[in-house]
């Protein structure tokens, strides 16, 4: 997830770089954001065909994050667009099966205790992408980096050109003479060079534990594991470990967590009952609605800020996205600690809430530059734990038998792609304070369908005591998850 949130951040900071690089038009250049956006969600769809087993799990992610490195490496030898936006493509397609397969094995293995987990995990997206930025910022240019004549307007507003551009969405930047033929002159090449150092670490670390867990096909007979399957299990039972042995080694396909194609087989919807599906499709439209808003906040702030009546200084300005991030980031660190004794259902419903009176107040005190670092600081803290909560409650109804990880991801990036480009359109038509009015029509539908995926809570049936109890292997073997299958 690291290796997630270094590759989700670096795209904005970086691609006037690019388009100096590729020498393209700005509208051509952000085409390279829909390459990576829509691969990232249909990684996301396919990452579940990878869960069979732990072994394809982790090796999935070994060639995952052995991608993202390779794709940094690359990224400075594209010399044309249309190539850039076939290796972003890739880079999309990797980092959709990490969202997935990570926090679908978390939940698997941990079950009732996978919310500390899985907060931990998403902090790491927020790391990150607060890394990338970081690390591009003294490598981007200062000027414009393709020397022709009479570019000095552009030059001079290249800090605002460069927060400006958003997927299909260049704005009111076509007045901007950004030639596209000249000498190149750029330092961008270092950025990505660095970055691909850095994210190595990561595939070497995830070919280590295949390594010490005795699954890479050379190498399988030297190492001990590093946890067996009963230490995993956590309460197996001394007498059970033969049968769990020969359960773990028998191939099986398991009952839920499939990729989204496999879940909408109609053998899995066989005497489901109906709440059944709404969980499902309450929750992914929870995040649906909460991650749209963090990604058309993240987008949307600074051109907001800078328009009338706030009229914002363009450096000022620049923080705002910086300051989001920071604070989602600092959220999914406190969300740790706090998630070990408060119950996923608290932690989705105070954020829900705490971003509903956010965007209240930031269309009351519309006019103040002060409230509205203030209430982006508030949006970051509230929408930072959302998603690891709303996974780990949403699988929690299910009993870790439904599709609900695969489901939620899915609507999750939809919802981030999707509404960054509904809130662009409607700023184009209605003007910046539409902004924030689409920001609470966004958050009062996430908290309705918070209330019905309660409700539908209510009416789902429970889990028999008598099954849970009647067989203490059964309770060894967990043969509905696969979730110790090596």
């Amino acid at each position: 997830f690291f290796s997630f949130g270094l590759c989700i951040a670096f795209l904005g900071p970086t691609l006037l770089d690019l388009r100096c690089q590729t020498q393209s038009s700005l509208s051509q250049i952000t085409w390279v954001f829909f390459s990576q956006q829509f691969c990232l969600l249909l990684g996301s769809c396919l990452g579940g065909v990878f869960k069979r087993t732990l072994a394809q799990s982790l090796l999935a992610l070994f060639a995952s994050s052995l991608a993202i490195s390779l794709v940094f490496a690359i990224i400075p030898l594209c010399h044309n667009v249309l190539v850039l936006a076939v290796v972003m493509a890739v880079a999309g397609l990797a980092m959709g099966c990490i969202d997935t397969i990570s926090n679908m094995q978390l939940v698997k293995i941990y079950q009732k205790d996978s919310a500390i987990f899985l907060q931990a995990l998403h902090f790491f997206v927020g790391f990150g992408a607060l890394l990338s930025p970081l690390i591009a910022d003294p490598f981007l240019s200062d000027t414009n980096c393709i020397l022709a004549n009479g570019t000095a307007n552009a030059s001079s507003n290249l800090p605002h050109i460069r927060k400006s551009l958003l997927p299909h969405h260049p704005g009111n930047l076509s007045h901007y003479d950004l030639p596209m033929k000249g000498m190149v002159v750029t330092r961008v090449s270092y950025a990505f060079w660095i970055m691909a150092l850095i994210n190595l670490p990561v595939p070497i670390a995830v070919f280590f534990l295949l390594y010490k867990e005795r699954m890479v096909p050379c190498f399988n007979g030297s190492s001990h594991p590093l946890l067996s399957a009963d230490e995993l299990a956590l309460e197996t039972r001394p007498g059970d470990k033969d049968e769990l042995s020969t359960a773990a080694q028998r191939p099986h396909t398991a009952a839920g967590h499939e990729d989204l194609f496999s879940c909408c087989q109609s053998k899995n919807f066989r005497g489901a009952s109906y709440t059944y599906f709404a969980v499902h499709i309450t929750g992914a439209l929870v995040l649906f609605m909460t991650d749209g808003i963090v990604g058309e906040y993240s987008g949307f702030v600074y051109s907001y800020a800078v328009e009338e009546p706030l009229a914002v200084v363009h450096k000022v300005a620049g923080y705002l996205p910086s300051l989001f991030w920071g604070f989602i980031t600092l959220g999914r660190l406190i969300s740790i600690p706090v998630s070990y004794r408060m119950k996923p259902a608290t932690m989705v419903f105070i954020n829900v809430v705490g971003v509903l009176i956010t965007f209240l107040l930031l269309l009351i005190f519309s006019s103040s530059v002060v409230f509205l670092f203030v209430g982006t600081a508030s949006l970051g803290l509230f929408l930072s734990s959302t998603f690891p909560s709303m996974l780990a409650y949403t699988e929690d109804i299910l009993q870790y038998k439904g599709c609900a990880t695969t489901v939620l991801v899915t609507g999750a990036g939809i919802g981030e792609m999707v509404l960054q480009l509904l809130v662009g359109s409607i700023i184009h038509d209605r003007g910046s304070y539409s902004f924030l009015v689409c920001g609470m029509i966004f958050g009062c539908l996430a908290f309705t369908f918070y209330t019905l995926l309660v409700f539908f809570h209510r009416m789902y049936p429970k889990p028999s005591p008598e099954l849970d109890e009647a067989s203490p292997a059964k309770a060894a073997v967990p043969e509905d998850t696969g979730q110790y299958q090596r």
